[in-house]
């Protein structure tokens, strides 16, 4: 079966903007790169139902959320909401209230735009988080990288500059309220967290201390169960935790570490509330950015932001475990992957 990924990325070197490429299931070989579209820094995108293409991105000294019509080989421009200052450097689709959310990493906001009816985008809200920090270097005021809905269809947001994770009501028409806040412990940097399917529990990854947070969810609110490395205690040089996913089954949840530039795979218990740490993968490039599944989660690919590859390999489902398939196929600056 051949099923087709886009991945974004930086465009400071050889990335021009927004890539797709095939993975042949039957060979487990990735092959085919193509520009979809040009456009300056696309860190972060995602897909909605009717084929609409939205992005981060830079245009003119500004930064936002870019719309595009995909039509499964190129993207069409519909429109730009920028604004000025960085980029945003998440964004995520609303399919039931017709929005769409962004986290800006720099400024510390929160911006949620309405989708129009041809798939372009128009703000309806920015939220500013307050300018407290946490106690590490890279923490110099409110830093939120993660913007996305939980199960019960709040909005949840990581907040890697002062170790917190909110969560918002959202209203109809794209208006945020009622913030609740989970505070983890100070230096954590909390960038990234995903669900169990039954939304009792949440999945925290953790970028400045390396570290997993598992949480019990209940009405908006968090409660820590389980706090582990993403490292080996042999590794001891940098490294900063990125991108987490949960397998459809709920067995096995894996972290990417840059620095170390492995996949750390865990066990997740029968009831969720905790994990048991089954090794690490390394990945065979530098910095591994971002990884996804294919359709049938019986492969991962992973981007490399720095070595300009992305890595493809075999997981055994039933025990979570990764294999090599390939390693040297190239992808520029890659830091979003995004299967359709």
């Amino acid at each position: 079966m051949i099923e087709k990924f886009l991945v974004g990325g930086y465009t400071k070197r050889e990335s021009k903007g927004i890539y797709s490429f095939l993975l042949d299931t039957d060979k487990a070989e990735l092959s085919d790169l193509q520009l979809v579209t040009e456009v300056n820094g696309a860190t972060y995108l995602t897909m909605d139902k009717e084929n609409h293409l939205y992005a981060v991105a830079s245009e003119n000294g500004q930064g936002g959320t870019s719309a595009f019509l995909f039509d499964g080989e190129k993207a069409k421009k519909i429109n730009s909401v920028m604004a000025d200052g960085a980029s945003n450097c998440y964004v995520a689709v609303d399919e039931e209230r017709g929005l769409v959310y962004a986290a800006n990493y720099h400024l510390g906001q929160i911006r949620v735009y309405k989708r129009l009816s041809d798939g372009g985008l128009e703000l309806t809200d920015t939220v500013a988080h307050e300018d407290h920090h946490g106690p590490k270097p890279e923490q110099k005021g409110p830093l939120c990288h993660y913007s996305n809905l939980t199960p019960d269809n709040r909005l949840v947001v990581c907040n890697l500059g002062n170790d917190a994770v909110y969560t918002y009501a959202v209203s109809a028409d794209g208006k945020l309220s009622d913030e609740l806040i989970y505070q983890s412990a100070q230096g954590s940097g909390d960038r990234h967290i995903t669900f169990s399917a039954d939304g009792k529990h949440a999945y925290l990854a953790c970028e400045l201390d390396s570290t997993l947070e598992v949480l019990a969810y209940e009405n908006g609110q968090f409660t820590l169960l389980q706090k582990t490395s993403t490292l080996p205690e042999t590794h001891t040089g940098f490294n900063g935790v990125a991108a987490i996913r949960l397998s459809a089954d709920g067995k096995f949840l894996y972290i990417s570490n840059r620095g170390h530039d492995s996949i750390v795979t865990y066990k997740v218990a029968q009831d969720g509330a905790s994990v048991e740490t089954l090794g690490w993968t390394a990945t065979e490039g530098n910095i591994p950015r971002d990884f996804n599944f294919n359709a049938s989660e019986d492969f991962i690919v992973v981007a490399h932001q720095d070595s300009d590859n992305i890595s493809l390999f075999k997981r055994n489902k039933t025990t979570g475990l990764l294999t090599l398939a390939q390693k040297d196929f190239y992808s520029p600056e890659g830091t979003c992957l995004v299967a359709i």
